[in-house]
């Protein structure tokens, strides 16, 4: 039986995130880093990441539908993917020949956070190819897609710039959050929402973002470039928002941090949780960023760890704010 308009309405949105370059994450916690000395770790966890994994994971920990799209090779990819089996993301992956990527994380007890990211696997062109067809595909039935991270070898720079223009139909948005080269080429390719955080906007626009005033200004050219939202994650700054809605600003009072790895990804699954779009959704991005910092590792937030009522909005930024170039 055909389903009525309302029940078609009432279907819940289905998110889709790609991860070109996923990653097993090893977190060990250490009662301090010392370089050239032998260690005893506090305590060790190992969880599946890459940064659309890891927002796939707050997605379907906030009761959302999302399908996580990755290439997985040998152990480690199986393993990766036998990580998100007892989770609520519905995993699809894409054969590769090479080792999918272990990434390491120590952690010190005053929250300093020291990541050493393997370069990771070389795709094929045949493997690459596949990953952008089976995102599509995936796509065609989705609210919206999210692209994320680093690219492996032999992807081309462009890559989720060409997926925002292959992949891009009406009723679909597609929310990109990279750095360096890639983003260059994502901006140009007008997507729904970019997420930089402080750092990776500052690389993008070639010039110190010192204010919030200065961030409000580069985020406000990037919207004139045809981008329909930008979120830009600030760190212990909060995060600012600038899309169809308006200019938001929103931060938590100073918190204990215990990870900051995730964090940044936890901030844009919060943002497309609560409706992708407007103060509300910011109020969210910026109580999940800041409940994964309290987390172990990369862990990812669930209804339990948001704090909401902490979040401080801003309905017009404060542009002489300044800012310490901390990212997330």
């Amino acid at each position: 039986m055909t389903p009525s308009a309302h029940e078609r309405s009432a279907t819940p949105p289905l998110f889709v995130t790609v991860t070109p370059n996923p990653s097993l994450d090893r977190t060990i916690e250490l009662p301090h880093l010392v370089r050239g000395a032998v260690h005893r770790a506090s305590s060790v966890r190992v969880d599946p990441g890459g940064k659309g994994v890891n927002v796939a994971r707050a997605l379907a920990a906030a009761g959302r539908r999302v399908v996580a799209l990755l290439p997985a090779g040998m152990t480690p990819g199986e393993r990766l993917a036998g990580l998100l089996e007892p989770t609520d993301v519905t995993t699809v992956t894409v054969p590769i020949t090479e080792a999918t990527r272990v990434n390491l994380t120590l952690v010190e007890p005053n929250g300093v956070t020291t990541k050493i990211n393997e370069q990771g696997p070389r795709l094929s062109a045949a493997e690459a190819a596949a990953l952008t067809d089976r995102a599509c595909a995936l796509g065609t039935g989705a609210s919206w897609l999210v692209s994320c991270g680093s690219l492996p070898a032999g992807v081309d720079d462009d890559y989720h710039a060409e997926l925002v223009r292959r992949c891009r139909r009406p009723g679909l948005r597609i929310a990109i959050d990279t750095s360096g080269t890639p983003l260059h080429h994502a901006v140009a390719a007008a997507p729904d929402l970019v997420k930089p955080n402080h750092a990776e906007l500052t690389e993008l626009v070639g010039r110190p973002l010192g204010s919030l005033g200065d961030v409000l200004l580069a985020a406000r050219e990037l919207r004139a470039r045809g981008i329909g939202a930008v979120l830009v994650s600030l760190g212990a700054g909060g995060a600012l928002l600038i899309d169809r809605s308006g200019e938001y600003h929103a931060r938590t009072p100073a918190i204990t941090v215990r990870s900051t790895v995730g964090a940044g990804d936890s901030t844009l699954a919060g943002f497309l949780a609560a409706g992708g779009e407007g103060p509300d959704a910011l109020r969210h991005a910026v109580a999940y960023g800041a409940a994964a910092c309290r987390l172990p590792g990369s862990a990812t937030p669930g209804p339990a760890d948001i704090r909401l009522d902490d979040v401080e909005l801003a309905p017009t930024p404060d542009v002489t704010l300044a800012l310490s170039g901390d990212a997330a």
